[in-house]
C-alpha cells in the first residue's frame, strides 16, 4: 500500500510505501493537521499504476523524507507539531 501526498488542484503527488495499522493511522493524523489547512491531501492506494490519475509520483525513500517532502509542498512553512 502506498500513502499519497498531493497539492489539490495540481499534478503529481508524493507516494510512500507502507503498511496498515497504528502507526499509519498515526502519521497520517500528524500530516493532516499539518497540511490540510494548506490544501495538501493524504490518501492511501493499492498501487501507483493503477491510478494515473495522480501521476508522476515521486516516490520516497523513506518515512522521514515524505514527511518532509510533504511539509513543502502546502506553504512557505508549517511543522507537524
Amino acid at each position: 500500500m502506498y500513502l499519497l501526498a498531493r497539492q489539490l488542484n495540481q499534478q503529481g503527488c508524493i507516494a510512500y510505501e507502507t503498511h496498515h495499522g497504528k502507526h499509519l493511522v498515526s502519521l497520517m493524523k500528524k500530516l493532516n493537521k499539518a497540511a490540510a489547512a494548506h490544501g495538501v491531501e493524504l490518501l492511501t492506494i493499492s498501487r501507483p499504476l493503477a491510478y494515473g490519475e495522480y501521476a508522476p509520483y515521486t516516490i520516497a525513500d523513506d518515512e522521514d523524507s515524505f514527511c518532509s517532502m510533504v511539509l513543502k509542498l502546502g506553504a512557505d512553512s508549517f511543522s507537524l507539531r
